[in-house]
Protein backbone atom coordinates (compact mmCIF):
# COMPACT_ATOMS: atom_id res chain seq x y z
CA UNK A 1 0.00 0.00 0.00
CA UNK A 2 1.39 3.39 -1.01
CA UNK A 3 2.10 5.84 1.77
CA UNK A 4 0.96 9.43 1.35
CA UNK A 5 3.50 12.17 0.79
CA UNK A 6 4.63 14.22 3.78
CA UNK A 7 2.39 17.15 4.61
CA UNK A 8 3.54 20.60 3.57
CA UNK A 9 1.50 22.31 6.28
CA UNK A 10 3.37 23.75 9.24
CA UNK A 11 2.60 25.78 12.35
CA UNK A 12 3.48 29.43 11.84
CA UNK A 13 5.20 29.68 15.23
CA UNK A 14 5.99 27.73 18.38
CA UNK A 15 3.34 29.59 20.44
CA UNK A 16 0.72 28.80 17.77
CA UNK A 17 1.53 25.09 18.04
CA UNK A 18 1.54 25.11 21.83
CA UNK A 19 -1.78 26.99 22.04
CA UNK A 20 -3.40 24.51 19.65
CA UNK A 21 -1.92 21.50 21.46
CA UNK A 22 -2.93 22.77 24.91
CA UNK A 23 -6.35 23.62 23.51
CA UNK A 24 -6.66 20.07 22.22
CA UNK A 25 -5.70 18.64 25.60
CA UNK A 26 -7.79 21.04 27.70
CA UNK A 27 -11.38 19.96 27.44
CA UNK A 28 -14.25 18.40 29.31
CA UNK A 29 -11.74 16.09 30.99
CA UNK A 30 -10.40 19.14 32.85
CA UNK A 31 -13.55 21.14 33.49
CA UNK A 32 -16.17 18.42 33.85
CA UNK A 33 -14.44 15.17 34.83
CA UNK A 34 -11.48 16.30 36.95
CA UNK A 35 -13.49 18.20 39.60
CA UNK A 36 -15.96 15.43 40.29
CA UNK A 37 -13.31 12.67 40.12
CA UNK A 38 -11.18 14.62 42.61
CA UNK A 39 -14.26 15.03 44.79
CA UNK A 40 -15.10 11.34 44.70
CA UNK A 41 -11.57 10.11 45.43
CA UNK A 42 -10.44 12.24 48.35
CA UNK A 43 -9.41 15.69 47.12
CA UNK A 44 -5.83 16.63 48.01
CA UNK A 45 -4.37 13.13 48.11
CA UNK A 46 -5.86 12.32 44.74
CA UNK A 47 -4.59 15.61 43.26
CA UNK A 48 -0.99 14.93 44.37
CA UNK A 49 -1.04 11.42 42.89
CA UNK A 50 -2.60 12.80 39.71
CA UNK A 51 0.15 15.41 39.39
CA UNK A 52 2.79 12.73 39.86
CA UNK A 53 1.37 10.66 37.03
CA UNK A 54 1.10 13.70 34.76
CA UNK A 55 4.76 14.67 35.09
CA UNK A 56 6.50 11.34 35.61
CA UNK A 57 4.57 9.38 32.99
CA UNK A 58 2.56 11.96 31.03
CA UNK A 59 5.53 14.02 29.86
CA UNK A 60 7.58 11.11 28.42
CA UNK A 61 4.47 9.55 26.88
CA UNK A 62 3.49 12.91 25.38
CA UNK A 63 7.02 13.40 24.03
CA UNK A 64 6.79 9.95 22.45
CA UNK A 65 3.57 10.82 20.65
CA UNK A 66 5.03 14.10 19.44
CA UNK A 67 8.10 12.27 18.20
CA UNK A 68 6.04 9.79 16.16
CA UNK A 69 3.97 12.53 14.57
CA UNK A 70 6.88 14.79 13.67
CA UNK A 71 8.94 11.89 12.40
CA UNK A 72 6.10 10.63 10.21
CA UNK A 73 4.96 14.10 9.11
CA UNK A 74 1.60 12.77 7.91
CA UNK A 75 -1.80 11.75 9.29
CA UNK A 76 -1.61 9.19 12.13
CA UNK A 77 -2.35 6.30 9.75
CA UNK A 78 0.40 7.20 7.31
CA UNK A 79 2.88 8.51 9.89
CA UNK A 80 2.86 5.14 11.66
CA UNK A 81 2.92 3.27 8.35
CA UNK A 82 6.01 5.24 7.31
CA UNK A 83 7.74 4.59 10.63
CA UNK A 84 6.91 0.88 10.46
CA UNK A 85 8.51 0.76 7.04
CA UNK A 86 11.55 2.81 8.08
CA UNK A 87 12.15 0.70 11.18
CA UNK A 88 11.44 -2.56 9.31
CA UNK A 89 8.89 -3.37 12.01
CA UNK A 90 6.01 -5.82 11.98
CA UNK A 91 2.86 -4.63 10.16
CA UNK A 92 0.96 -5.15 13.42
CA UNK A 93 2.23 -1.77 14.66
CA UNK A 94 0.17 -0.02 11.99
CA UNK A 95 -2.76 -0.55 14.35
CA UNK A 96 -1.54 2.54 16.24
CA UNK A 97 -2.37 4.72 13.26
CA UNK A 98 -5.82 3.26 12.74
CA UNK A 99 -6.73 3.46 16.42
CA UNK A 100 -5.48 7.07 16.38
CA UNK A 101 -8.23 8.07 13.96
CA UNK A 102 -10.90 5.68 15.26
CA UNK A 103 -10.66 7.04 18.83
CA UNK A 104 -11.16 10.73 17.95
CA UNK A 105 -13.86 9.88 15.41
CA UNK A 106 -15.97 7.87 17.85
CA UNK A 107 -14.95 10.10 20.74
CA UNK A 108 -16.13 13.28 19.05
CA UNK A 109 -19.48 11.69 18.21
CA UNK A 110 -20.44 11.42 21.90
CA UNK A 111 -18.22 14.25 23.17
CA UNK A 112 -20.36 16.60 21.08
CA UNK A 113 -23.41 15.39 23.01
CA UNK A 114 -22.01 16.82 26.25
CA UNK A 115 -20.96 19.95 24.33
CA UNK A 116 -24.58 20.27 23.16
CA UNK A 117 -25.67 20.18 26.81
CA UNK A 118 -23.20 22.99 27.48
CA UNK A 119 -24.76 25.07 24.68
CA UNK A 120 -28.22 24.38 26.06
CA UNK A 121 -27.22 25.33 29.60
CA UNK A 122 -25.41 28.43 28.37
CA UNK A 123 -28.66 29.64 26.85
CA UNK A 124 -30.55 28.71 30.02
CA UNK A 125 -28.04 30.55 32.23
CA UNK A 126 -28.13 33.64 30.01
CA UNK A 127 -31.86 34.11 30.72
CA UNK A 128 -31.43 33.47 34.47
CA UNK A 129 -33.05 30.07 34.07
CA UNK A 130 -31.51 28.65 37.24
CA UNK A 131 -33.23 31.15 39.55
CA UNK A 132 -34.67 29.47 42.63
CA UNK A 133 -33.39 26.00 41.72
CA UNK A 134 -33.23 23.33 44.39
CA UNK A 135 -31.77 19.85 43.96
CA UNK A 136 -34.99 18.22 42.77
CA UNK A 137 -35.82 21.03 40.34
CA UNK A 138 -32.31 21.00 38.89
CA UNK A 139 -32.30 17.23 38.44
CA UNK A 140 -35.72 17.23 36.81
CA UNK A 141 -34.75 20.11 34.52
CA UNK A 142 -31.65 18.28 33.33
CA UNK A 143 -33.58 15.05 32.70
CA UNK A 144 -36.25 16.89 30.73
CA UNK A 145 -33.80 18.87 28.61
CA UNK A 146 -31.70 15.89 27.55
CA UNK A 147 -34.89 13.91 26.88
CA UNK A 148 -35.65 16.09 23.85
CA UNK A 149 -34.23 14.16 20.87
CA UNK A 150 -34.88 16.64 18.05
CA UNK A 151 -33.67 19.63 20.06
CA UNK A 152 -30.53 17.87 21.31
CA UNK A 153 -29.78 16.45 17.84
CA UNK A 154 -29.98 20.00 16.47
CA UNK A 155 -27.56 21.35 19.11
CA UNK A 156 -25.28 18.38 18.43
CA UNK A 157 -25.34 19.18 14.71
CA UNK A 158 -24.65 22.86 15.40
CA UNK A 159 -21.60 22.05 17.51
CA UNK A 160 -20.22 19.59 14.95
CA UNK A 161 -20.79 22.15 12.17
CA UNK A 162 -18.82 24.77 14.13
CA UNK A 163 -15.98 22.28 14.47
CA UNK A 164 -16.05 21.45 10.76
CA UNK A 165 -15.93 25.15 9.89
CA UNK A 166 -12.60 25.61 11.68
CA UNK A 167 -10.94 22.38 10.54
CA UNK A 168 -12.04 22.91 6.92
CA UNK A 169 -9.92 26.07 6.78
CA UNK A 170 -6.71 24.18 7.51
CA UNK A 171 -3.93 24.46 10.04
CA UNK A 172 -3.01 28.13 9.71
CA UNK A 173 -6.26 29.78 8.62
CA UNK A 174 -8.48 27.53 10.70
CA UNK A 175 -7.01 25.82 13.75
CA UNK A 176 -4.37 28.46 14.54
CA UNK A 177 -6.73 31.41 14.20
CA UNK A 178 -9.38 29.76 16.33
CA UNK A 179 -7.08 28.69 19.16
CA UNK A 180 -5.33 32.08 19.26
CA UNK A 181 -8.69 33.56 20.23
CA UNK A 182 -10.24 30.71 22.19
CA UNK A 183 -7.35 29.76 24.48
CA UNK A 184 -6.63 33.24 25.89
CA UNK A 185 -10.38 33.74 26.25
CA UNK A 186 -10.73 30.40 28.03
CA UNK A 187 -8.03 31.20 30.58
CA UNK A 188 -9.39 34.73 31.04
CA UNK A 189 -12.86 33.40 31.88
CA UNK A 190 -11.55 30.74 34.22
CA UNK A 191 -9.39 33.30 36.05
CA UNK A 192 -12.41 35.57 36.48
CA UNK A 193 -14.32 32.65 37.97
CA UNK A 194 -11.42 31.90 40.31
CA UNK A 195 -11.35 35.56 41.43
CA UNK A 196 -15.09 35.40 42.05
CA UNK A 197 -14.54 32.28 44.13
CA UNK A 198 -11.90 34.07 46.18
CA UNK A 199 -14.24 37.00 46.87
CA UNK A 200 -17.67 35.40 47.20
CA UNK A 201 -17.01 31.67 47.63
CA UNK A 202 -15.37 29.53 50.30
CA UNK A 203 -11.92 29.65 48.76
CA UNK A 204 -10.14 28.46 51.91
CA UNK A 205 -12.22 25.28 51.99
CA UNK A 206 -11.54 24.69 48.29
CA UNK A 207 -7.78 25.15 48.75
CA UNK A 208 -7.78 22.79 51.73
CA UNK A 209 -9.80 20.22 49.79
CA UNK A 210 -7.47 20.32 46.79
CA UNK A 211 -4.09 20.58 48.52
CA UNK A 212 -4.45 19.23 52.04
CA UNK A 213 -4.01 15.49 51.45
CA UNK A 214 -5.49 12.79 53.63
CA UNK A 215 -3.59 9.75 52.43
CA UNK A 216 -5.35 7.53 54.96
CA UNK A 217 -8.43 7.70 52.75
CA UNK A 218 -6.51 6.72 49.61
CA UNK A 219 -6.99 3.24 48.16
CA UNK A 220 -5.52 1.28 45.27
CA UNK A 221 -8.50 2.36 43.23
CA UNK A 222 -7.60 6.00 43.87
CA UNK A 223 -4.19 5.45 42.25
CA UNK A 224 -5.71 3.71 39.24
CA UNK A 225 -8.32 6.42 38.75
CA UNK A 226 -5.63 9.11 39.06
CA UNK A 227 -3.57 7.40 36.35
CA UNK A 228 -6.59 7.05 34.09
CA UNK A 229 -7.57 10.68 34.63
CA UNK A 230 -4.01 11.85 33.83
CA UNK A 231 -4.02 9.99 30.50
CA UNK A 232 -7.61 11.05 29.74
CA UNK A 233 -6.97 14.71 30.53
CA UNK A 234 -3.76 14.91 28.49
CA UNK A 235 -5.32 13.19 25.50
CA UNK A 236 -2.69 10.44 25.48
CA UNK A 237 -3.47 7.82 22.85
CA UNK A 238 -6.28 9.67 21.08
CA UNK A 239 -4.35 10.64 17.94
CA UNK A 240 -4.52 14.38 18.46
CA UNK A 241 -0.85 14.90 19.40
CA UNK A 242 0.42 12.63 16.63
CA UNK A 243 -1.58 14.73 14.17
CA UNK A 244 -0.65 18.17 15.49
CA UNK A 245 3.04 17.27 15.75
CA UNK A 246 3.05 16.27 12.06
CA UNK A 247 2.95 20.02 11.38
CA UNK A 248 5.74 20.68 13.89
CA UNK A 249 9.04 22.13 12.59
CA UNK A 250 12.29 20.36 13.40
CA UNK A 251 13.62 23.10 15.66
CA UNK A 252 10.84 22.71 18.26
CA UNK A 253 12.04 20.80 21.32
CA UNK A 254 9.91 17.70 21.89
CA UNK A 255 10.75 17.58 25.58
CA UNK A 256 9.96 21.26 26.17
CA UNK A 257 6.79 21.06 24.09
CA UNK A 258 5.54 18.01 26.00
CA UNK A 259 6.29 19.68 29.32
CA UNK A 260 4.53 22.93 28.38
CA UNK A 261 1.46 21.05 27.14
CA UNK A 262 1.28 18.99 30.33
CA UNK A 263 1.74 22.10 32.49
CA UNK A 264 -0.91 24.04 30.56
CA UNK A 265 -3.39 21.19 30.78
CA UNK A 266 -2.76 20.66 34.50
CA UNK A 267 -3.04 24.37 35.32
CA UNK A 268 -6.42 24.40 33.56
CA UNK A 269 -7.59 21.38 35.61
CA UNK A 270 -6.49 22.94 38.91
CA UNK A 271 -7.99 26.32 38.03
CA UNK A 272 -11.24 24.51 37.23
CA UNK A 273 -11.13 23.12 40.76
CA UNK A 274 -10.57 26.61 42.17
CA UNK A 275 -13.42 27.95 40.04
CA UNK A 276 -15.90 25.23 41.01
CA UNK A 277 -15.19 24.14 44.59
CA UNK A 278 -15.41 27.59 46.29
CA UNK A 279 -18.95 27.83 44.91
CA UNK A 280 -19.73 24.24 45.91
CA UNK A 281 -18.52 24.70 49.51
CA UNK A 282 -20.07 28.16 49.92
CA UNK A 283 -23.43 26.73 48.82
CA UNK A 284 -23.21 23.75 51.17
CA UNK A 285 -23.11 21.28 48.29
CA UNK A 286 -21.31 17.94 48.14
CA UNK A 287 -18.05 17.99 46.12
CA UNK A 288 -18.39 14.24 45.50
CA UNK A 289 -21.62 14.57 43.52
CA UNK A 290 -20.19 12.64 40.57
CA UNK A 291 -20.91 13.32 36.87
CA UNK A 292 -23.93 15.48 37.75
CA UNK A 293 -21.72 18.07 39.47
CA UNK A 294 -21.67 20.39 36.44
CA UNK A 295 -25.20 20.09 35.07
CA UNK A 296 -27.22 19.31 38.20
CA UNK A 297 -25.35 20.48 41.30
CA UNK A 298 -23.78 23.77 40.15
CA UNK A 299 -27.00 25.20 38.64
CA UNK A 300 -28.48 25.03 42.16
CA UNK A 301 -25.63 27.23 43.35
CA UNK A 302 -25.91 29.60 40.37
CA UNK A 303 -29.63 29.99 40.98
CA UNK A 304 -29.26 30.93 44.64
CA UNK A 305 -26.12 33.06 44.87
CA UNK A 306 -25.24 36.70 44.39
CA UNK A 307 -24.36 37.30 40.76
CA UNK A 308 -25.29 33.71 39.89
CA UNK A 309 -26.87 34.78 36.60
CA UNK A 310 -23.58 36.21 35.31
CA UNK A 311 -21.33 33.59 36.90
CA UNK A 312 -23.44 30.74 35.52
CA UNK A 313 -23.28 32.24 32.04
CA UNK A 314 -19.50 32.65 32.27
CA UNK A 315 -19.08 29.09 33.53
CA UNK A 316 -20.93 27.52 30.60
CA UNK A 317 -19.07 29.78 28.16
CA UNK A 318 -15.89 28.34 29.67
CA UNK A 319 -17.18 24.78 29.36
CA UNK A 320 -18.16 25.35 25.73
CA UNK A 321 -14.79 26.89 24.82
CA UNK A 322 -12.95 23.95 26.38
CA UNK A 323 -15.15 21.45 24.53
CA UNK A 324 -14.66 23.33 21.25
CA UNK A 325 -10.86 23.45 21.30
CA UNK A 326 -10.75 19.71 22.03
CA UNK A 327 -13.32 18.93 19.35
CA UNK A 328 -11.20 20.73 16.74
CA UNK A 329 -8.25 18.53 17.69
CA UNK A 330 -10.41 15.40 17.54
CA UNK A 331 -11.72 16.09 14.04
CA UNK A 332 -8.35 17.03 12.55
CA UNK A 333 -6.82 13.48 12.57
CA UNK A 334 -9.77 12.16 10.57
CA UNK A 335 -9.74 15.03 8.09
CA UNK A 336 -5.95 14.86 7.69
CA UNK A 337 -6.23 11.19 6.72
CA UNK A 338 -9.13 11.80 4.32
CA UNK A 339 -7.30 14.71 2.70
CA UNK A 340 -4.30 12.47 2.01
CA UNK A 341 -6.66 10.21 0.07
CA UNK A 342 -8.22 13.18 -1.78
CA UNK A 343 -5.53 15.88 -1.96
CA UNK A 344 -6.73 19.46 -2.29
CA UNK A 345 -10.25 18.70 -1.10
CA UNK A 346 -9.97 19.52 2.61
CA UNK A 347 -13.25 21.41 2.82
CA UNK A 348 -15.20 18.55 1.28
CA UNK A 349 -13.41 15.98 3.42
CA UNK A 350 -14.11 18.02 6.56
CA UNK A 351 -17.81 18.14 5.72
CA UNK A 352 -17.93 14.40 5.03
CA UNK A 353 -16.14 13.65 8.30
CA UNK A 354 -18.43 16.01 10.21
CA UNK A 355 -21.55 14.45 8.72
CA UNK A 356 -20.30 10.97 9.64
CA UNK A 357 -19.54 12.11 13.20
CA UNK A 358 -23.02 13.61 13.55
CA UNK A 359 -24.80 10.51 12.22
CA UNK A 360 -22.83 8.22 14.55
CA UNK A 361 -23.46 10.65 17.41
CA UNK A 362 -27.22 10.38 17.02
CA UNK A 363 -27.04 7.06 18.84
CA UNK A 364 -25.50 8.86 21.81
CA UNK A 365 -27.96 11.77 21.59
CA UNK A 366 -30.92 9.40 21.67
CA UNK A 367 -29.42 7.40 24.54
CA UNK A 368 -31.00 9.97 26.85
CA UNK A 369 -34.47 9.85 25.29
CA UNK A 370 -36.24 7.06 23.41
CA UNK A 371 -33.10 4.85 23.21
CA UNK A 372 -32.31 5.12 26.92
CA UNK A 373 -33.18 1.46 27.53
CA UNK A 374 -31.68 0.15 24.29
CA UNK A 375 -28.60 -1.94 25.06
CA UNK A 376 -26.91 -2.88 21.75
CA UNK A 377 -24.62 -5.43 23.41
CA UNK A 378 -27.15 -6.72 25.89
CA UNK A 379 -26.88 -10.20 24.33
CA UNK A 380 -23.27 -10.23 25.56
CA UNK A 381 -24.27 -9.20 29.05
CA UNK A 382 -23.14 -5.58 28.54
CA UNK A 383 -25.73 -3.43 30.30
CA UNK A 384 -24.91 -0.09 28.67
CA UNK A 385 -26.79 2.10 26.23
CA UNK A 386 -25.22 3.44 23.03
CA UNK A 387 -23.62 6.44 24.75
CA UNK A 388 -22.26 4.24 27.54
CA UNK A 389 -20.73 1.77 25.10
CA UNK A 390 -19.09 4.54 23.05
CA UNK A 391 -17.72 6.28 26.13
CA UNK A 392 -16.46 3.09 27.78
CA UNK A 393 -14.90 1.76 24.57
CA UNK A 394 -13.00 4.97 23.81
CA UNK A 395 -11.99 6.07 27.32
CA UNK A 396 -11.36 2.69 28.93
CA UNK A 397 -10.38 0.39 26.07
CA UNK A 398 -9.13 1.94 22.84
CA UNK A 399 -7.28 5.02 24.17
CA UNK A 400 -5.39 3.08 26.91
CA UNK A 401 -4.55 0.29 24.45
CA UNK A 402 -3.24 2.86 22.00
CA UNK A 403 -1.20 4.58 24.72
CA UNK A 404 0.23 1.16 25.60
CA UNK A 405 1.17 0.42 21.97
CA UNK A 406 2.64 3.90 21.45
CA UNK A 407 4.85 3.50 24.53
CA UNK A 408 6.08 0.08 23.37
CA UNK A 409 6.67 1.25 19.80
CA UNK A 410 8.55 4.37 20.90
CA UNK A 411 10.51 2.56 23.58
CA UNK A 412 11.37 -0.70 21.85
CA UNK A 413 10.94 -0.34 18.07
CA UNK A 414 12.47 3.05 17.32
CA UNK A 415 16.22 2.84 16.82
CA UNK A 416 18.54 4.71 19.16
CA UNK A 417 19.68 6.79 16.19
CA UNK A 418 16.14 8.11 15.70
CA UNK A 419 15.76 8.94 19.39
CA UNK A 420 19.15 10.72 19.43
CA UNK A 421 18.18 12.78 16.38
CA UNK A 422 14.82 13.82 17.80
CA UNK A 423 16.24 14.62 21.26
CA UNK A 424 19.56 15.95 20.01
CA UNK A 425 19.56 19.00 22.30
CA UNK A 426 18.50 17.08 25.40
CA UNK A 427 20.68 15.49 28.04
CA UNK A 428 21.59 11.83 28.17
CA UNK A 429 19.72 11.46 31.45
CA UNK A 430 16.50 12.64 29.80
CA UNK A 431 16.92 10.16 26.94
CA UNK A 432 17.56 7.38 29.44
CA UNK A 433 14.51 8.26 31.51
CA UNK A 434 12.38 8.63 28.37
CA UNK A 435 13.40 5.11 27.30
CA UNK A 436 12.73 3.63 30.75
CA UNK A 437 9.35 5.36 30.99
CA UNK A 438 8.21 4.18 27.57
CA UNK A 439 9.71 0.70 27.80
CA UNK A 440 8.79 -0.23 31.33
CA UNK A 441 7.00 2.30 33.55
CA UNK A 442 4.10 3.34 31.31
CA UNK A 443 3.38 -0.17 29.96
CA UNK A 444 3.46 -1.62 33.48
CA UNK A 445 1.09 1.08 34.77
CA UNK A 446 -1.30 0.53 31.87
CA UNK A 447 -1.26 -3.25 32.35
CA UNK A 448 -2.28 -2.72 35.98
CA UNK A 449 -5.14 -0.49 34.82
CA UNK A 450 -6.27 -3.16 32.32
CA UNK A 451 -6.16 -5.89 34.96
CA UNK A 452 -8.23 -3.75 37.31
CA UNK A 453 -10.70 -3.06 34.50
CA UNK A 454 -11.10 -6.77 33.73
CA UNK A 455 -11.40 -7.86 37.35
CA UNK A 456 -13.30 -4.86 38.71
Amino acid sequence: MAIAEKTTSSWSSRPAFLLAAIGGAVGLGNLWRFPYIAGEYGGGGFVIIYLGFVFFLGVPLMAGELLLGRRGHRSPVNSIAALVRDENAKPFWRAIGWISILVPFVGLSYYAVVAAWAIDYLMLASVNGFSGFDGATSGNTFDLRIDAPVYQASLHAFFVALTVWVVANGVNKGIERATRVLMPALFAVILLLVIYGMVEGDFAAAASFLFNPDFSSMTGESFLVALGQALFSLGIGVGLMITYSAYMPRDYSLRTSATVICVGDTVAALLAGFAIFPIVFASGLDPAEGPGLIFVTLPVAFGNMAGGHVIGTMFFVLLLFAAYTSAIGMLEPVVAWLEERRPGRRKQMAMIAGLAVWVLGLGSVFSFSFMADFQPLGFLGVERNFFGIADFTVANVLAPINAFLIALFAGWVLRSKVVDEEFQDDSGSWKTYWRIANRFLAPAALIIVFIDLLTG
